[in-house]
């Protein structure tokens, strides 16, 4: 790959030696990170893009081992000593309480943290005593924190010690810059010590030789500003300057990491729509602690979009596919099928460019799972540096290299999913992923005396020598309360639908692999459940009840194209909708089966549907008869047989995982395992392609 090129504005974008990329976009580096050598990827974690991408937090914990600094466009380069930082975005705030007394202090600020009204806790020293300052938010609007300035007091009144909460805001006042920090906090000592409790030292983020200054006061608006000011001024040897939306970190001292003894950590609240700051990390990473406490290697940004906090991870290209491999497939597959995963997502994150505006892709599947140091793996790292620069490319251009977990079989066809594509993706045969069950249980679909039926795990079961007059076998269980599950899967949040013990029987329905990328079920889905489900996906009403759905369009691999409910088709906008519409199925490849309804075949060679009600008719060669019992069993031509019950749930039978197109990871684990070469293996899923390295 190219290397980034060294700039002087921040709004500058790295250049990219290699002229294919320039068709894509180019990657976005900050001035003061451009050093790196080699291709830098920007990965938002963090950001309010409205539609695009949401991820807030009103609150970021930094965390290193070693040394690391924070850098800002203007030069000033801060150390910072092994540990935590934390970061706030300025904005309107609720002020709870000021006290000397932690104990108070802290326990107002547990109460608060149960309810929406998040607490942040300051400690500042004013003549050799410590004082601790509550407050709660931020607020988008000054109007919303005064409501919670209501909620505050009642939560926190018996802490208040006869306060009462405040609004405060972002209009500020300078008293002076200063080319040091020790100079910055002399004059905050000498302010506070006069009474001024809102006086902090701050690092400047763009402009001028001075690197810091002191701001006071946190006004709501410019009358009470000017009061301030007035106030403030008094104290003599003091002139104040208004702060225009100067851009800045607010210096403070965190005492809120621990609500039950008394531990600090240096505080940043950004100030400014455009102010932008970098953590620059060392080899030990840097742990990201609102995000699962994973550790990242490379830099870390930080700004303010659309009013809310924004963390983008700034790492080379290559480090940060260490993770994503890690992290998209497993460790243990063949080295070639890790390679195929490397080339496959350094092409697609190549193809993004500016996809997030402030980034290039982020950290979730939204893009491609990154989840720092912890997913890395040597045989991993292994992978990519083998394959060091290299990129799918169809026309002179490097494809936007999508994946999924499993093809069940097939790989889409562009018209199944996203009507995008075509000429580099199209359905071709994925045998390999079939390698997703080698090795796991068989359960068996069971029919209890109950008329209740579901799968029970072949290890919890026992062949009886006795068959059902229909020549169907039974089972018992080894073991007591040995749990009924709904589908053959153990599901940790989702109860069992009925408990067995030995000596109790059952019919067996079926024998099915436990459900995985490649095959699976899910169900029973309750005509209600499909309702909520598919509101607000559709571009045609829902009914109010569900009595039949099935799938009445099919694309060229078999995938849903059209499910139609009650004999009305559910249009949605993009075929692959079905897969969140319908209750969160892996994919679209899906049969649907009622519980409650079946269709017979007459001696008149005539088709009837019938359901599972008591006494339900069922046509058959002989004639007419009636079932009873509590569940009705059918059986096909070639002796499948199912259970159908009183009421109508339905049930999807399916294989895949994820949307199909491109790239099957189990079908490139298969096709390694038979001994293709990475480079055969992304030529089979990503067609009129060539392997090319920048």
């Amino acid at each position: 790959m190219g290397k980034a090129i060294r700039t002087k504005k921040w709004s500058r974008r790295l250049k990219v030696l290699a002229a294919a990329l320039l068709t894509v976009g180019c990657l976005q580096v900050p001035a003061y990170a451009a050093g790196n050598d080699g291709q830098t990827i920007r990965v938002a974690m963090f950001a309010n893009l409205g539609s695009t991408y949401k991820s807030t937090t009103p609150l970021i914990t930094l965390e290193s081992t070693g040394q690391w600094s924070i850098q800002s466009e203007s030069g000033a380069n801060v150390g910072l000593p092994a540990g935590q930082v934390r970061f706030s975005a300025d904005g309107f705030r609720v002020k709870v309480l000021e006290t000397g007394d932690f104990k108070a202090a802290s326990a107002a600020a547990k109460l608060l943290q149960a309810t929406a009204d998040k607490p942040l806790l300051f400690t500042t020293s004013v003549n050799g005593n410590a004082i601790y300052q509550l407050y709660t938010g931020n607020y988008a609007t000054e109007a919303l924190a005064g409501q919670a300035v209501t909620r505050v007091q009642k939560v926190a009144a018996a802490q208040l010690a006869g306060q009462k909460p405040t609004v405060t805001g972002s209009k500020r006042l300078s008293a002076g810059t200063y080319g040091s920090l020790q100079e910055a906090e002399a004059t905050q000592a000498n302010l506070l010590s006069a009474g001024v409790s809102s006086a902090y030292p701050v690092l400047l983020l763009s402009g001028g030789s001075q690197a810091y200054a002191v701001w006071v006061g946190e006004a709501v608006t410019d009358a009470e500003l000017s009061s301030v000011k007035k106030s403030v001024e008094a104290i003599p040897g003091i002139s104040l300057s208004t702060v225009n939306n100067s851009a800045g970190l607010i210096i403070r001292q965190d005492a809120g990491l621990s609500a039950d003894a008394l531990k600090t950590a240096p505080h940043y609240t950004i100030a400014g729509t455009e102010s932008k700051a970098l953590v620059q990390g060392n080899s030990n990473g840097i742990k990201v602690v609102e995000r699962s406490q994973r550790t990242y290697r490379g830099d870390m940004e930080i700004s303010i979009v659309s009013g809310d906090l924004a963390l983008v991870n700034v790492v080379p290209l290559e480090q940060y596919l260490y993770s994503v491999v890690g992290a998209e497939v497993y460790s243990s597959w063949p080295a070639e099928a890790l390679k195929v995963q490397a080339v496959a997502a350094r092409s697609y994150a190549l193809q993004q460019g500016e996809r997030f505006k402030i980034a290039n892709v982020v950290d979730t599947t939204l893009s491609q799972a990154y989840n720092g140091i912890g997913s890395e793996n040597d045989k991993v790292t292994s992978a990519v540096d083998a394959t060091a620069g290299e990129v799918v490319k169809s026309g002179g251009k490097i494809i936007e290299a999508v994946f999924s977990s499993n093809a069940g079989g097939q790989t889409a066809h562009p018209s199944e999913v996203w009507n995008g594509g075509a000429g580099v993706f199209t359905n071709v045969i994925s045998s390999g992923d079939t390698s997703a069950q080698a090795g796991l249980h068989t359960w068996y679909h069971v029919l209890l005396s109950s008329g209740i039926s579901g799968y029970i795990r072949e290890d919890n079961i026992k062949e009886l020598t006795t068959k059902t007059n229909a020549g169907l076998a039974k089972v018992t269980v080894t073991a007591q309360n040995t749990n009924v599950r709904p589908v053959p899967l153990i599901q940790s949040t989702v109860e069992p639908v009925a408990k067995m013990n030995p000596g109790n029987e059952a019919v067996v329905l079926a024998k099915v692999a436990q459900s995985n990328d490649y095959a699976w079920v899910r169900g029973p889905f309750t005509s209600a459940q499909l309702v909520k489900s598919l509101q607000g996906k559709t571009t045609a009403p829902v009914p109010a009840s569900i009595s039949t759905l099935e799938v009445t369009k099919r694309g060229p691999s078999g995938r849903a194209l059209e499910v139609t409910a009650n004999g009305q088709a559910m249009t949605v906008k993009y075929a692959d909708t079905y897969r969140s519409a319908l209750g969160g199925l892996p994919s679209t490849l899906f049969d649907i089966a009622g519980t409650g309804s079946y269709t017979v075949l007459g001696a008149d060679g005539k088709t009837a549907s019938k359901t599972g009600s008591n006494g339900a008719a069922v046509m058959s060669a002989s004639g007419t008869g009636s079932s009873s019992g509590n569940a009705l069993v059918v059986m096909s031509g070639d002796g499948q047989a199912r259970a159908v019950t009183q009421g109508q749930n339905f049930m999807f039978i399916g294989q895949g995982n994820g949307h199909g197109l491109g790239l099957s990871q189990w079908g490139a684990k298969g096709m390694a395992d038979e001994g293709y070469d990475y480079q055969t293996i992304l030529k089979h899923y990503y067609q009129n392609a060539t392997i090319v390295k920048e």
